[in-house]
């Protein structure tokens, strides 16, 4: 993806990210230890003795090639997928009841009507949806008109955009990301970036994306896994505010040098 091809969101965009994650940051995420993990996948170890450490409050991205191991982790810190070694909080406690998950599908539901589609964990639940809650995020990401529509009628952004809520229905402390963003075009993409920035913070976030840019402009650090066993590089830090600008300095350096990293763990 080449910086000068993305163009940057409108002030529509800015301001609902503004105007959303206001009401949401009392949900403060907490650290996050990972120590020890093993993994075993086929023959080999996945993760073998795996130390991971993720800030409160803060996005961590993590990139890396296909099949290192990136989403398997996200479905041990979700709880999806056992694993040995030890994950807790910042309080000493696990992570159960605290993470919320975004697919990099949308998985709607196509007979569930937007709104509906928001709601639906409570529902799977047995506890009584709050529809007002649900056609609060609805607004904040910018589709307070489409309440009724089915997915089959919304562009693939629009989607997106019901998923983002749905997952922050949920109201965790913790989101794992999964490649959330990565079928949206270029311009849809930088403007989903833009509003989870806003809607997502004060959370502990950890993204997994293929994207150097998409990682500069929202993490505060960047991590790249490779090898088998799985192991991590030393964070890349990034400063300031997010989401950040695609010609931002600071977002162009390390843009490349993440680019570097990966084309070098490819050959």
């Amino acid at each position: 993806m080449l910086p000068g091809k993305v163009l940057p969101p409108g002030p529509l965009c800015r301001r609902l990210a503004r105007s959303a994650c206001a009401p949401e940051i009392r949900c403060m995420g907490p650290a996050i230890r990972i120590e020890n993990l093993s993994l075993r996948f086929g023959q080999g170890l996945l993760f073998d003795d795996f130390c991971m450490r993720l800030p409160g409050g803060e996005l961590t991205a993590l990139l890396g090639a296909s099949g290192v191991g990136k989403t398997s982790l996200l479905r041990v810190l979700a709880g999806f997928i056992p694993a040995s070694g030890r994950i807790t909080t910042g309080s000493g406690a696990g992570l159960a009841g605290q993470v919320a998950y975004m697919a990099q599908e949308d998985l709607l539901l196509p007979w569930r009507s937007a709104l509906a589609n928001i709601m639906l964990g409570a529902t799977l639940r047995g506890v009584r949806p709050d529809r007002a809650r649900a056609g609060a995020l609805l607004q904040s990401v910018g589709l307070a008109g489409q309440a009724n529509a089915l997915p089959a009628t919304l562009s693939g952004g629009m989607r997106q955009r019901v998923a983002l809520a749905r997952t922050l229905y949920e109201e965790r402390p913790v989101v794992l990301m999964d490649e959330p963003f990565s079928a949206l075009d270029q311009l849809s993409r930088a403007r989903m970036q833009t509003l989870a920035a806003g809607l997502l913070r004060g959370r502990t976030v950890l993204l997994i994306t293929h994207d150097p840019l998409e990682a500069c402009r929202l993490a505060s650090r960047i991590h790249v896994m490779s090898g088998f066993p799985a192991r991590l590089s030393e964070p890349v830090v990034l400063a300031g505010a997010t989401p950040r600008q695609v010609d931002d300095p600071s977002v162009l350096q390390h843009q490349g040098g993440l680019l570097r990293a990966l084309l070098g763990e490819a050959a």
